[in-house]
């Protein structure tokens, strides 16, 4: 009995959806950016169905408010996934097929019970891209976009992936815009927290690294919003992620080639272009290739920044570091790359994910400029031992920019812990 409700309710919504689309068509509305018009259309055509139901000629709506919310879900949202974007305690969804679709809670993946069709798929993935300005197609299909929201929309392309489009839809949840929000949720100890904040205000150069969903963007933005107000920050990054209050601040992201293969803005030209205007601060998201090399030369000339990898310890961080700028060219070498990184990188800042899901700061080294065979140096000043952020022995470099700042950095690190 159950099932023939349901093929029935089915059968009703994708007759009123039908409808809806129609009248929002003739009204010329664009349902994404005329979402409350879309629900006054939408009320009006559910009350019409229902006055015409009390005369036997259609069956009757049942629950008039949940059909509605379907039915702007269908034209003005995300159909099916509109449900998981809605909801706060989901962090990522994904469509593996059209008859798997996960979603992230808590750390933890769930399969849900959403099933959709390969057509549903792709109409809802062509929706997404539509206000992006970006694309997917045979000649590119990998995309990254950002979806109104604020969440982050990657598609790899039937043929790429096999047997069906993959679609991973990162959320942008905020649960910390600063520092302070970090220690609250247990992510980093006081103590911790006023040391990179004191770094920041500092000028000193941080990299933030951690795996996939560690919370690097979290952090970035948390470490952006030290930023003293009477500072210039300039961002680059492939999609627009950070977000933080800072009255100077432009932000910019990469671009991808058009239709005949001209237009391509990538991250290394941005972080070019930063350097024209006139920057107090450069924060570079995602650093994933010879883009490292034209950071390292910005933050090796004087100009403070922060940037994020992917690493699994701030040893592997710098390691990569000095890895990914000989991408750029054969004329760049080792012996090069390796001191001026060890010259440029002041704080590494790991982050991880326990088995429970819970994200956290894992250790914050200091780079003290000094190789050794080939190795960069490093001091420990926290570590986490037995799951708290602990104070080791190690001290920042260029403590003079410390003092130039009003901060204290060895009684802040070396008195009540």
């Amino acid at each position: 009995m159950s099932l023939i409700y349901a093929d029935s309710h089915s059968e009703l919504v994708d007759t009123l959806d039908l409808q809806l689309r129609e009248a929002v068509r003739r009204e010329g509305i664009d349902p994404q950016r005329e979402a409350g018009r879309v629900r006054r259309i939408a009320e009006q055509v559910v009350a019409e169905h229902d006055r015409r139901s009390l005369t036997g000629a259609v069956v009757p709506v049942v629950g008039h408010d949940a059909v509605v919310d379907e039915l702007v879900s269908r034209v003005s949202g995300f159909g099916a996934l509109q449900r998981y974007l809605d909801d706060p305690s989901i962090e990522e969804i994904w469509i593996n097929d059209p008859s798997r679709v996960f979603v992230a809670r808590a750390g933890r993946h769930e399969l849900t019970s959403t099933i959709l069709s390969a057509a549903q798929v792709q109409e809802l993935v062509e929706r997404m891209l539509k206000s992006s300005g970006r694309r997917v197609d045979l000649s590119q299909p990998f995309v990254d976009a950002m979806l109104p929201g604020g969440h982050r929309l990657h598609v790899v392309l039937d043929g790429i992936s096999r047997g069906f489009s993959a679609v991973n839809i990162r959320k942008f949840v905020v649960r910390a815009a600063r520092l302070h929000d970090l220690v609250e949720l247990g992510s980093l100890t006081e103590q911790a927290a006023a040391f990179l904040d004191a770094s920041v205000k500092a000028g000193l150069n941080i990299v933030v690294a951690g795996g996939t969903q560690a919370g690097k963007t979290t952090l970035l933005n948390c470490l952006a919003a030290s930023i003293p107000g009477g500072d210039r920050v300039i961002s680059a990054e492939e999609v627009f992620e950070l977000r933080f209050n800072h009255p100077d601040w432009v932000a910019m992201q990469t671009r991808q080639q058009g239709l005949e293969g001209t237009g391509e803005i990538r991250l290394r030209d941005l972080v070019r272009e930063s350097l024209r205007m006139r920057p107090s601060r450069v924060i570079v998201g995602e650093v994933r290739a010879e883009e490292c090399l034209d950071l390292l030369l910005a933050l090796n000339s004087g100009l403070p920044g922060m940037a994020s990898l992917h690493a699994n310890s701030a040893r592997e961080a710098l390691v990569k570091m000095c890895t990914l700028p000989l991408l750029a060219g054969e004329n760049i070498s080792a012996r090069f790359v390796v001191p001026t990184v060890a010259a440029s990188v002041d704080l590494v800042v790991h982050l991880g994910i326990d088995n429970g899901g819970a994200r956290g700061v894992n250790e914050i080294v200091a780079v003290p400029g000094r190789v050794e065979n080939d190795t960069i140096e490093t001091e420990v000043v926290f570590a986490r031992q037995d799951d708290r952020l602990v104070r080791a022995t190690g001290m920042p470099p260029r403590p003079e920019r410390y003092e130039r700042a009003g901060i204290d950095v060895h009684e802040l690190l070396n008195g009540a812990r």
